[in-house]
């Protein structure tokens, strides 16, 4: 299924993820690593600090995996709403904010 997510994101965790998505971390997690890598790389960032993407998931519970390990660690009141395909959304690309807020706190 896809999923349609909208969440918060902590921006003082920018670095660390920005680390673990660039380091092969994440992609290497089984079985939703590279779907969570491309997850982000689709995700944007709206005027209003929602970040917004799809993602494909075969959780019981949509993204339970993905959150467990991962999502859940870095966003906040993550909101799923089952839809039929991957979709853009309006707003600045996810990895440009989270470069700049990571270069921010370095």
């Amino acid at each position: 299924m896809i999923y349609h997510v909208r969440a918060r994101f902590r921006p003082e965790t920018a670095s660390d993820l920005l680390n673990k998505l660039g380091d092969g971390t994440i992609g290497r997690q089984v079985p939703d690593g590279s779907e969570i890598v491309a997850s982000m790389n689709r995700a944007v960032i709206t005027e209003d600090g929602v970040v917004e993407w799809t993602e494909l998931c075969f959780c019981a519970t949509p993204l339970q995996h993905e959150r467990s390990t991962v999502l859940d660690s870095y966003f906040d009141d993550i909101v799923t709403e089952r839809t039929s395909a991957h979709q853009r959304f309006d707003g600045t690309p996810f990895m440009q904010h989270l470069e700049s807020v990571a270069g921010q706190s370095s």
